[in-house]
């Protein structure tokens, strides 16, 4: 047979929790930022993929993917990184390389069709013509995608990590 639990000489019953639960365990500190970089990083080469794939399918820009690419990239780096003070910067640079990345791929996807050449040779083996079509293409909506993306990825890196 069991005792009923005594309530402590100071007369409080929650003066020592007995009978009650243990709190449950404090959040995960998440201010990892070799972390947060590591896979805003890596989101930024997949997603810069999906973005140069959306390019080079429907031969546009489209600014919605380049939002998406930075919003992604950015989302990472805060949940994943904390409320480190660079990190916005960090994936807003990422969000930068990603969507010109993107560009270059779209840009070597029609190219290829173009060149009778495959996607992969044009981009590594012939990467001045490629250099070369983009600096012809490039106009304010490329570098308007570029800062859309850049000001994405700096906006949901600060706002998810808070």
């Amino acid at each position: 047979m069991t005792q009923p639990v005594q309530p402590p000489p100071s007369g409080n019953p929650f003066a020592d929790g007995v009978g009650y639960p243990n709190a449950p365990a404090p959040a995960p500190v998440r201010d990892n930022v070799g972390l947060g970089v590591a896979a805003a990083f890596g989101v930024a080469l997949v997603t810069a993929g999906i973005y140069g794939a959306i390019v080079g399918a429907t031969e546009y820009q489209i600014g919605f993917a380049a939002v998406g690419v930075g919003y992604l990239i950015g989302l990472v780096a805060g949940k994943i990184g904390g409320r480190n003070p660079a990190l916005p910067v960090v994936a807003a640079i990422l969000s930068l390389g990603a969507v010109y990345l993107g560009q270059l791929l779209g840009l070597a996807i029609v190219g290829a069709d173009l060149l009778k050449t495959t996607v992969s040779e044009l981009f590594f083996q012939n990467f001045d013509l490629l250099m070369e079509g983009w600096k012809e293409e490039a106009g304010p909506m490329t570098f308007l995608f570029l800062a859309i993306g850049a000001f994405a990825a700096f906006s949901a890196a600060k706002k998810s990590a808070a």
